[in-house]
């Protein structure tokens, strides 16, 4: 349990300072302070010798064996702790969603760098896609480079299945796109990714195994491979700048198959609750324009007294536009009524001097 212990500031903010601490096991009331200052003191310890002759420490209260694995096992890195399967994430979704059918196969060929795989099963993740496919990728497979980008998309990357050719991770779809930024000259449709997206929808929907090419970080497809794709998906860039990382294309082409499937509804996040913007009633208002018109005659704010008409109205006009609510008048009287305190500390202490 972490305890916060909150103690008198001495710097010139007046904020409080807050020390954190792990809570050890107290002792008896009274006894488990050192010198008086609050410190807590551990449980005692007791030596015993086990089978090879050594000590093992364990305290006398509170100890469980299976605690104590636990405290040792945290203490060790998070990426070994997964490796072992001793940890897995629990914020994220594990299985991918996927009602209206299996989601399009994402097929990298020769992907040089597991980071930009690892960031492509991420962006799967995001959007309900996990069957991803890997052409000869260059550092070979499994790589700890690709879990550690891909970010606890940990189902994408156990799930992964390795080819020789992409003839071989194509062999079982149906249909297939490719994504190049280049004018091949193929006799093949060219469509953009949301259109791209919701053929593929409705060919999920009828039952049929769909993927997207996707290819090297340097120079893409080659024509051979293209020429295995039935058409082409092309993203609406800047033609001086077309070039996109791998792991950019997974995202957006995995946005619009998610988006495709949504029919404009957004349900990825729960809603949030409406505010309260009714206006407050007109007799909190004048209560309010009242309390300031108070306060600012006691500081001397209106200096002449036939301004003070014009300058009453142009704050009465200013509070009156903002359509403050009761509570946000609450907050201003009580803003108001701090800096009337304030105001008369300081003339009692001039008072004194």
């Amino acid at each position: 349990m972490i305890r916060v212990i909150s103690s008198p500031s001495s710097s010139t903010t007046g904020f409080a300072t807050l020390i954190f601490a792990i809570n050890q096991p107290f002792t008896k009331a009274g006894a488990g302070t050192a010198r008086g200052r609050g410190r807590e003191r551990r449980a005692p310890i007791a030596k015993r010798p086990d089978a090879a002759n050594r000590c093992i420490q364990r305290p006398h209260a509170g100890w469980t064996e299976a605690g104590d694995r636990g405290k040792r096992a945290a203490a060790r890195p998070v990426h070994a702790r997964r490796a072992a399967g001793e940890e897995r994430p629990v914020d994220v979704q594990q299985k991918p969603s996927n009602e209206a059918g299996p989601g399009p196969a994402i097929i990298l060929v020769e992907a040089q760098l597991g980071e930009n795989i690892g960031a492509a099963a991420r962006a799967m993740a995001n959007f309900g896609l996990a069957d991803l496919r890997l052409v000869a990728p260059r550092d070979g497979w499994p790589n700890e480079k690709a879990r550690a980008a891909a970010s606890r998309a940990d189902h994408v990357i156990d799930a992964a299945k390795l080819f020789a050719t992409t003839e071989e991770a194509v062999a079982d779809l149906a249909y297939v796109y490719a994504t190049t930024a280049r004018n091949r000259g193929l006799p093949k449709p060219v469509v953009g990714p949301r259109a791209a997206a919701a053929a593929l929808r409705g060919r999920s929907s009828a039952g049929q195994a769909t993927g997207i090419l996707f290819g090297r970080e340097r120079w893409g497809l080659t024509n051979e491979e293209i020429a295995l794709a039935d058409a082409i998906v092309t993203f609406p860039v800047d033609p001086a700048f077309a070039s996109l990382n791998i792991a950019q294309a997974v995202l957006l082409m995995s946005y619009e198959w998610m988006s495709a499937g949504l029919d404009g509804r957004i349900t990825a996040r729960a809603p949030v609750a409406a505010f309260d913007a009714t206006p407050a009633p007109k007799a909190q208002l004048i209560g309010l324009m009242e309390h300031l018109e108070a306060a600012l005659d006691e500081a001397g704010y209106f200096r002449t007294a036939d301004k003070r008409p014009t300058m009453v109205a142009n704050l009465r006009a200013i509070l009156q536009r903002a359509g403050f609510t009761e509570p946000e008048i609450k907050v201003l009287r009580g803003v108001v009524a701090a800096l009337e305190r304030r105001h008369e500390k300081r003339r009692r202490a001039d008072e004194n001097d």
